[in-house]
């Protein structure tokens, strides 16, 4: 593993780029992606299929599906109305959890949505949101039995991005989301923070090195988003920095890194509109990758956006590319468009 970044541009930018998360509003693949191509068609570097119908709310579908699975039981049912009324699974006795024995669904669903991703063309790579092992783990068995679990959760996952680079090849970007570590990382005490961030971003760059050589990535950092209220919320940007930095430096130069999104608003809450929150941005090592921030908001006034923006940028030292702090699928369409709209104006003004 290798503690250079290999990446497509350096951080520091004078021209800035959109990214949209993942999840979009849209009755299907097509819907969602016309409207990405209509709202910020030429700011995308990278195209999600939207992930709609049951895929809106991130893994919520992988693990209820797990309830009709041979090798689980539920031990603790949920209607997923808040983070702590979720379901919990255990592995049946007399059963043992191999990576081949779980289909997460991530490559069907490609399959269906890249040929209307390849009808429409755009400038973009086709982007595919892939969750973490950790937090795959964590969400389906606890705290308590994710350390247990976690490197079937990494089988799985690496033999997802086998099967989708034999199918699309340079044509696909692996996007890693991770809001258990930035969780683990956000609530752990300050002394402790540099060596879990090492810690976790070991884990991730391992994930990274399950998928085949050359398979190209980028890495949202997460604070949750379900029924788009945030399971975290930072003091500062710092802990942010601290795994950013971390995974720059552990991630394999075989597995080009391309970005690292950070989520600097929390949900439905707008980002604070305070420098001092910004400034730990300024110690950002990110090598070859693009940082891009997480701020766009539609529910904050343009004039207090922008300066938002110029707290970002001062502190990283040039311009960033430009989000929301995360998928927009548990907004309506019409504040999904206006998160589009938004991102929009900040990178072209």
């Amino acid at each position: 593993m290798a503690d250079v970044v290999v990446g497509v541009s350096h951080q520091l930018l004078d021209t800035r780029r959109a990214l949209l998360v993942g999840s979009i509003p849209g009755t299907d693949a097509a819907d969602a992606m016309r409207l990405a191509v209509d709202r910020l068609g030429p700011d995308l570097d990278f195209m999600p299929d939207g992930e709609t119908g049951e895929r809106r709310d991130w893994i919520k579908s992988m693990l209820d599906g797990f309830r009709e699975h041979p090798r689980f039981e539920t031990v603790r049912d949920g209607d997923w109305s808040d983070y702590d009324t979720t379901p919990r699974f255990r592995v049946r006795p007399g059963e043992r959890l191999y990576g081949a024995a779980l289909d997460l669904g991530i490559v069907a669903a490609a399959r269906a949505s890249l040929p209307v991703f390849r009808e429409l063309r755009p400038a973009a790579t086709f982007q595919v949101g892939i969750p973490g092992a950790l937090d795959l783990a964590m969400f389906t068995f606890g705290p308590a039995g994710m350390m247990r679990h976690v490197r079937v959760f990494a089988e799985a996952l690496s033999l997802t991005m086998h099967e989708l680079h034999a199918l699309a090849g340079g044509e696909v970007l692996f996007q890693i989301e991770i809001p258990a570590e930035m969780i683990l990382l956000a609530r752990s005490p300050r002394p402790a923070r540099k060596a879990l961030a090492r810690l976790l971003a070991d884990r991730v760059a391992a994930l990274a090195l399950g998928a085949p050589a050359g398979a190209r990535f980028g890495v949202h950092l997460c604070l949750g988003d379900l029924n788009h209220r945030a399971l975290g919320r930072l003091g500062d940007a710092g802990p942010l920095v601290q795994l950013a930095n971390a995974l720059a430096a552990r991630w394999p130069s075989t597995r080009p890194l391309h970005y690292v999104h950070a989520p600097l608003a929390a949900a439905v809450a707008p980002p604070v509109d305070d420098p001092a929150f910004y400034r730990p941005l300024s110690g950002l090592r990110l090598g070859g990758a693009r940082f891009v921030a997480g701020y766009a908001h539609e529910r904050q006034d343009l004039a207090t956006q922008l300066r938002i923006r110029g707290y970002v940028e001062d502190a990283v030292g040039g311009a960033t590319d430009v989000s929301t702090s995360c998928g927009l699928g548990r907004r309506n369409r019409a504040d999904a468009i206006a998160a589009m709209d938004r991102i929009r104006e900040l990178t072209r003004s």
